[in-house]
């Protein structure tokens, strides 16, 4: 019965709701995890589960089992799996396979907010300027140059920016349409430098990777769609030839994109759509980081600080 439903539930997401393949990998390893749980406290039917035995779930994730090898997990780790547990609670009731949901108000473990890391104007300025566009480049430079360009101009995510093809900068007029998550599509400007970067890489550079088989605007040197670990490896070679010390990920530059904004004076809305968040709550986390800075230019500058 559960691993039915975990089965009914994920081709539900992944058919009716169009989530993505990385998306589906993390709801079924949470899901994995707690169905071994429910087996071992001796639940094999999703009408067996009680509301407290779902509390305790959680509080077992945060605390963790040594005699079941099971590590303690982070609170917005743990708040995820509950929140994939509730997922699947809902669509058993909405199937008609459950009477009640018992996980409908168990409350996620209380969290701190985290502040994001971002670099600096300066910074970016210094990763993006480390990589050569000039007769010396060679194509992978270019690559990495339109890659990271790409990145901290759209503030997108690096799933979105390594899905792209060559036919979304085909008559664009400056707007790139990102497909993002649930295949929600959104329009976001592309500054005069990303395009500069991303023409002279298809110009001078994916000719060289081009194979023919790929329709994929950022290529690796067998032909094939970059991935995202390897976008990841170019920016931490990047970062190393910049010389910055910070540990930068993908994740970094669109933390950054979002940071730049505010504090220049665009609207939580417009940030909001950019970055195709679903809630203006998930783009607050940014006014926080700004906000954040000017208390330490404060701090720094008043005499009664």
């Amino acid at each position: 019965m559960l691993d039915d439903v975990v089965a009914a539930w994920l081709t539900h997401l992944k058919v009716e709701k169009g989530y993505s393949s990385n998306t589906l990998s993390n709801y079924r390893r949470d899901l994995y995890r707690y169905v071994t749980w429910l087996h071992a406290v001796g639940v094999t039917d999703l009408n067996q589960v009680t509301t407290s035995q779902v509390e305790a779930y959680v509080t077992e994730l945060r605390r963790g089992d040594p005699d079941r090898n099971i590590k303690p997990l982070a609170v917005s780790s743990a708040a995820r799996a509950l929140i994939v547990a509730r997922g699947l609670h809902k669509f058993a009731l909405l199937e008609g396979l459950v009477t009640t949901d018992v996980a409908a108000d168990v409350s996620p473990p209380a969290t701190g907010r985290h502040l994001p890391d971002v670099l600096t104007i300066a910074e970016v300025t210094q990763l993006i300027d480390a990589i050569p566009t000039d007769d010396t480049a060679s194509p992978i430079d270019l690559r990495d140059r339109a890659l990271i360009e790409l990145l901290y101009g759209t503030g997108a995510r690096i799933s979105e920016i390594t899905a792209l093809t060559v036919d979304n900068f085909h008559d664009n007029d400056g707007m790139l349409r990102i497909t993002g998550k649930g295949n929600k599509q959104r329009l976001v400007p592309v500054g005069s430098q990303a395009m500069a970067a991303v023409d002279q890489y298809l110009v001078r550079a994916r000719p060289v990777f081009a194979t023919g088989a790929s329709h994929a605007l950022l290529l690796n040197t067998r032909g094939r769609t970059l991935s995202r670990q390897s976008a990841w490896a170019v920016l931490k070679t990047a970062a190393a030839r910049a010389h910055i010390t910070k540990d930068i990920s993908p994740h970094t530059l669109r933390h950054s994109f979002a940071t730049h904004l505010l504090e220049g004076g665009a609207g939580e809305r417009v940030v909001q759509e950019l970055l195709g968040h679903s809630s203006v709550t998930t783009t607050q986390i940014y006014t926080h980081v700004s906000a954040e800075n000017l208390r330490q230019a404060w701090v720094m500058s008043h005499p009664r600080a």
